[in-house]
């Protein structure tokens, strides 16, 4: 490797950092937050099995869980204009990435709520609590420890899934990469700095995922005695 090229890397390198703290932490941190918003709010809903809700639920997660993501970027950023909706790139990113994860993470959280015993739940009612009390006091800590592994995981997907993000001109990453390499035409070694950024914050996140695992294992060992 040159000196050429090595410079070249030295000097991208803090420009595909800036652009991940600058859009891809704060699009990933929105999305992903948004998205447990709707993933509650749907599993609730179905798990509470009120008819008509319950079928809009699972139109909203048949609907997101079967398109690409891609497909989904498109139809919100270039699609919408046609019938007057404009959004800009970043909040219209934002909205997919949130739309899409929580159809999936609604699935994981509905799962959880329901690996909950009646048994709990028939105990809160005898101690006088009502449904929203019962949830949020007996269920929902339960079924969060539940999914916590597969929601970090689904924050990890999230993390990379925002390169996508670059085919509606969101400043991120590849897309300063992109910009770099067509100064330069080193897309090779470019790219894979890239990848190198996108690594460090899932590596990152992975550890954090470990550290939160082991703390809830102590707290559910805790627990059992």
């Amino acid at each position: 490797m040159d000196e050429r090229v090595i410079q070249i890397l030295v000097e991208a390198f803090p420009r595909l950092m800036s652009a991940a703290f600058k859009t891809m932490v704060p699009l990933t941190i929105l999305g992903f937050s948004l998205a447990m918003v709707i993933s509650l709010v749907v599993a609730l809903v179905q798990v509470a099995h009120l008819p008509v809700f319950k079928q809009l639920a699972r139109f909203y997660i048949w609907i997101f869980r079967g398109t690409p993501l891609l497909v989904q970027l498109f139809v919100v950023f270039y699609g919408l204009p046609r019938v007057g909706i404009l959004i800009d790139a970043f909040p219209a990113a934002v909205l997919v990435f949130a739309l899409n994860e929580g159809a999936y993470a609604a699935e994981t959280m509905r799962a959880a709520i329901e690996s909950v015993s009646e048994g709990q739940i028939e105990a809160g009612y005898c101690v006088g609590l009502n449904y929203v009390q019962i949830m949020w006091h007996i269920v929902l800590p339960q079924a969060m420890r539940t999914a916590f592994p597969s929601l970090s995981n689904a924050l990890i997907s999230m993390v990379k899934d925002t390169s996508l993000a670059s085919v509606i001109t969101v400043q991120e990453i590849m897309m300063t990469a992109q910009r770099i390499n067509a100064t330069y035409y080193e897309p090779l070694l470019l790219y894979m700095e890239a990848g190198f950024v996108y690594l460090i914050f899932s590596t990152v996140l992975t550890w954090l995922q470990s550290v939160g695992e082991k703390y809830l294992n102590k707290y559910r060992g805790g627990n059992r005695t």
